[in-house]
């Protein structure tokens, strides 16, 4: 099933072009907003799913073109995001240790919205392109064997980050965590429909130009393992987020009015814009091209505030 909020945040299932308006299903499950709506919905699908499935069925819906789609997950309480977990198209040698940092729910922004650049220093922005895990049960100190039964579904994660925003403190929160992002849709699938969520291709472009574009066979610590570490420092809680990770190779600039589209197999096209009032620019070579013609950092920031001469 594809789950996904629309409009005011009406709750919808997607079937095939259209979305079917099935709030009425839910309005008694607790809740003081639209986050921790589908929060609770998730909490309760074993008693929901039925109920949702047979609102779905009846219901003709209305084209999902002609509604304002909105991020299907507005308010998670955690937002757990892997670090450096891709062996990089087999050029790491071994896997790096196991890290993971926090990102604020503040930062979720959906489908169709813009992210917004900070008018700080730092060296580039970047959005990385990500698989990520909806937690549907509370985990806590999860073994692997057991932890994708913790999993309710999937969706399409962009980590943004300004990196090297380091004027204001040195502070690698400052780079992450910052509103607006981290975008977060177009829905959730739940998990019966995804095979094998370790095999599916993710590609990222910018203006129509692939960027990024891996499989997640390349994880280097998978979900099971991810799951077993992070429960193990926190719980994790339904409807919390937990991003994958990212393959580095394709990352470049992301600039005033750039469209970015984020397609995962199965999961759908996350679409968002870039906002930049400075109108600050950089080249558009990715990493993997400045590794090719033996450039080393990131691309350099060519014009306006914060330009190094």
């Amino acid at each position: 099933m594809k789950l996904l909020y629309f409009n005011d945040y009406r709750l919808g299932v997607l079937k095939g072009d259209r979305v079917v308006d099935v709030t009425q299903v839910v309005l008694n499950v607790p809740h003081t907003g639209p986050g921790n709506l589908i929060n609770g919905v998730i909490e309760r699908w074993a008693d929901l799913r039925g109920p949702i499935d047979k609102a779905a069925a009846s219901g003709s819906g209305l084209p999902v073109s002609q509604v304002k789609i909105r991020s299907p997950l507005p308010k998670p309480v955690n937002i757990d995001c892997m670090a450096v977990n891709y062996m990089e198209d087999g050029t790491r040698k071994e896997a790096a240790p196991i890290n993971a940092f926090l990102k604020s729910p503040s930062c979720v922004v959906g489908h169709g919205e813009t992210v917004v650049l900070p008018d700080i220093a730092f060296s580039i922005f970047e959005g990385e392109a990500e698989l990520a895990v909806v937690i549907g049960r509370r985990a806590k100190n999860v073994p692997a064997s057991r932890a994708m039964g913790h999993v309710f579904g999937y969706t399409c994660f962009i980590d943004g980050s300004a990196r090297d925003a380091t004027t204001l403190g040195n502070s690698f929160y400052q780079v992450r965590s910052r509103d607006p992002f981290a975008p977060i849709g177009p829905y959730i699938v739940t998990a019966d429909e995804i095979k094998d969520p370790h095999k599916l291709q993710v590609r990222l472009s910018v203006n129509g130009v692939v960027k990024q574009n891996y499989n997640t066979s390349d994880m280097a610590n998978k979900i099971p393992r991810c799951i077993e570490w992070i429960s193990g420092i926190h719980e994790l809680e339904p409807g919390d987020v937990l991003a994958t990770g990212t393959n580095h190779r394709g990352l470049s600039a992301l600039q005033n009015g750039d469209t970015v589209e984020l397609e995962i197999d199965s999961l759908g096209k996350l679409v968002v814009k870039i906002q930049d009032d400075l109108s600050r620019t950089w080249a558009r070579e990715t990493r993997l091209e400045r590794e090719q013609k033996g450039l080393k950092g990131y691309t350099p920031q060519l014009t306006g505030k914060y330009a190094k001469a």
